[in-house]
C-alpha cells in the first residue's frame, strides 16, 4: 500500500515485522493445574469487519496447551485463512484473565512493540484495502489459501510519532464509535423489519390476514373441496394413462389394478396450527403437477460438471439465484442444448417453485420468473412444479418462507458438515390450502404490504453501504496523516524506529550466550 500513499515528514513506512513481533511465542506464566480453565477464541468467536471478539468460552489447559494458537492481552488477532481474512474477522484482545488465552490455529498473532499502539496496528489492518493486497498474495490451494507468515513479516505499515498515534486512535475511536452506533440502529431497524415480513407471511398462511374478508363472502369452492376434486382428477388421469398402456399393449386390464395407484403422500401436520374451516392441510407431493419430474432435483455432481458450462446456451440456475431472485445477467452459466436434453429430468419453467435443499438453513423458495427462459436447476436445489388450478406458485413460496414452512424443514435436514433436505422428506411437508379466490387476495394484500418493506430494506441496505464506505474513509485519511493535525515538536517516527531496532539488537545480544560458544566455555 506503500506506493499510493504520501505521509508526512515525521510519518515513515516501515515493515510489520519491525513494529511487532509477528507469531511470536507466549511467554506467560501458565496455571499451575491442567484442569485450569483458560480463555479459548475459536475463529467463529472473531466477527467481521472489526466487530468485536467473545472471551466467554473456557476450555481446561490441557486441552489447548497443544495444538492451538496462544495469545496475550494486546495482541492482534488476524485471520489468515480464506474467506475469513478477506471478511475481516480481525480483533484486538481484550484483557484477560491470567493474561493468557488459546484460539484457533488459522490466527496470526501480532504483538506491538512498546510505544507502537495495539490498536494502531489493528485499525490499519482492519483498512479494506490491506485486506485486497493481502488477498492478492495469499498462497496455498483453491479453498485452503493463507496469508503467509513471510509476506505479512514484510509488508509496509505507515507509522506516526507515538504520541500522534495516541491522538489518531482516540479520533478514530471517537469518530467509529459514532458511526457504529448509527450502524447498529440501522441492523436493528433490518431486524424489525424482517420480524415484519415473517409476521405478515405468518397472517398470510394462517389465514388471519383474510380473516375479515372470509366473514363476508362465502367460496364457492372451499380449500377442502377444492383438493378434493384434484386428488380424485389426479386418479381418474392415472387410471386413463394406465388403460391406454393395456390398449396399446393389446392387454386386458388385470383384475384390481386400480389398486396399484400410487397415492400421493399425505401431510404430516403434528405441531402445525389450526386452520380457518374453508382451509385444509395437503403435502407436497399432493399439490404437485402429475407431470413426469414435477418434483425433482437438481443433477449429481457427476452428470454436469464446471466443464459442461458454455457462455451461451440453456441457463443454469444455482442457489444463489434462488436466494437473490436474481436470474440472468452476465455471470449466468449456460450448458449446450444437447446437454440440456439429457438433463431434462432437472429442467425448469415459468412458474416452477424453486427451493434450495442446502445451506445455512436450507429452504430458501424463490418463483421461476416469467421473463426468463426455460433453464436447468443445479445440485442442491429442488423444483416444484404446482398443479394448475390448485395451488398459486406464489403462494407456495410464501408458504416455504414462511415459519410453518422453515418449522417444518429444520427437522427434515441431514448432514453434518453441510444441512441438506432430502426431496423424499420434502414431498411430506404440510401446505394449507384455502380456495383459489382467497390464494389472490392473499398474495394481492401480501404483495402490497411486503413491497413497502422491500423498499425500506433496500434504504437501509443502501445505508449500511454507505457507512462501510465512511468507516474506510476515515481510516483512509488516519493512515495518511489526514484526520488530525500534526504536531512539529512531536519526535519523528524515525527515531522511534531507530530505538526499536536498538532493543532488538540489545536483546539479540543478551541471547547470544546460549550459543556453542556459552556451552564450551562452561
Amino acid at each position: 500500500m506503500s506506493e499510493f500513499v504520501e505521509l508526512p515528514n515525521t510519518w515513515a513506512f516501515a515493515p510489520l515485522s519491525s513494529i511487532a513481533d509477528v507469531n511470536p511465542r507466549s511467554f506467560c506464566p501458565l496455571p499451575s493445574a491442567v484442569s485450569q480453565p483458560v480463555h479459548f477464541v475459536p475463529m467463529s468467536a472473531v466477527t467481521e469487519e472489526f466487530g468485536g471478539i467473545d472471551i466467554s468460552a473456557r476450555r481446561p489447559l490441557g486441552d489447548v496447551q497443544k495444538g492451538y494458537t496462544s495469545f496475550l492481552t494486546n495482541d492482534v488477532l488476524l485471520a489468515k485463512i480464506t474467506p475469513c481474512m478477506e471478511n475481516g474477522k480481525l480483533a484486538l484482545v481484550p484483557p484477560l484473565q491470567d493474561h493468557l488465552a488459546f484460539g484457533s490455529t488459522e490466527f496470526h498473532v501480532l504483538r506491538a512493540k512498546d510505544q507502537v499502539q495495539p490498536s494502531w496496528l489493528a485499525y490499519f489492518l482492519s483498512q479494506s484495502a490491506f485486506r485486497r493486497l493481502a488477498r492478492q498474495n495469499m498462497t496455498g490451494s483453491a479453498g485452503q489459501l493463507r496469508v503467509a507468515t513471510t509476506w505479512l513479516s514484510d509488508a509496509l505499515i505507515p507509522v506516526a510519532p507515538a504520541t500522534e498515534q495516541t491522538r489518531i486512535v482516540a479520533k478514530l475511536e471517537e469518530l467509529l464509535s459514532d458511526l457504529d452506533a448509527g450502524v447498529a440502529e440501522l441492523k436493528a431497524a433490518q431486524k424489525k423489519l424482517a420480524q415484519y415480513r415473517q409476521s405478515l407471511l405468518k397472517a398470510a398462511v394462517e389465514g388471519a390476514l383474510t380473516a375479515a374478508w372470509r366473514t363476508q363472502h362465502q367460496p364457492t369452492e372451499t380449500g377442502a373441496q377444492l383438493l378434493q376434486r384434484i386428488l380424485q382428477e389426479r386418479r381418474a388421469r392415472w387410471e386413463a394413462r394406465q388403460l391406454a398402456k393395456f390398449a396399446e399393449q393389446g392387454k386386458t386390464p388385470p383384475k384390481d389394478w386400480q389398486k396399484k395407484y400410487p397415492e400421493p403422500v399425505q401431510p404430516d401436520t403434528s405441531g402445525l396450527p389450526e386452520l380457518p374451516q374453508e382451509w385444509v392441510w395437503a403435502s407436497v407431493e399432493q399439490i404437485a403437477s402429475d407431470e413426469r419430474y414435477s418434483l425433482a432435483i437438481g443433477p449429481f455432481g457427476s452428470n454436469l460438471k464446471v466443464p459442461d458450462y458454455r457462455n451461451s446456451g440453456v441457463p443454469l440456475v444455482f442457489v444463489r439465484n434462488i436466494r437473490s431472485g436474481n436470474y440472468g445477467g452476465a455471470y449466468t452459466k449456460y450448458v449446450t442444448s444437447e446437454k440440456a436434453e439429457e438433463l431434462s429430468a432437472h429442467s425448469i419453467a415459468a412458474g416452477d417453485v424453486l427451493i434450495t435443499k442446502m445451506g445455512e438453513p436450507p429452504g430458501d423458495a424463490d418463483v421461476y420468473p416469467s421473463d426468463q427462459p426455460p433453464a436447468i436447476i443445479t445440485a442442491d436445489c429442488i423444483k416444484v412444479r404446482c398443479w394448475a388450478g390448485l395451488l398459486r406458485p406464489d403462494f407456495l413460496k410464501t408458504v416455504i418462507n414462511s415459519y410453518i414452512g422453515q418449522r417444518q424443514i429444520e427437522p427434515m435436514t441431514q448432514g453434518v458438515a453441510q444441512k441438506k433436505v432430502s426431496l423424499g422428506r420434502f414431498t411430506s411437508l404440510a401446505v394449507p390450502i384455502p380456495s383459489l379466490h382467497e390464494q389472490d387476495l392473499l398474495m394481492k394484500m401480501v404483495s402490497a404490504a411486503d413491497g413497502d418493506a422491500v423498499a425500506q430494506e433496500a434504504a437501509i441496505a443502501f445505508s449500511l453501504q454507505q457507512s462501510t464506505a465512511q468507516r474506510q474513509n476515515i481510516l483512509r485519511a488516519a493512515f495518511s496523516g489526514q484526520l488530525v493535525p500534526q504536531d512539529p515538536h512531536d519526535e519523528p517516527a524515525s527515531v522511534l524506529l531507530e530505538r526499536i531496532r536498538a532493543e532488538r539488537a540489545a536483546q539479540g545480544a543478551v541471547k547470544k550466550p546460549r550459543g556453542r560458544k556459552a556451552k564450551e566455555a562452561a
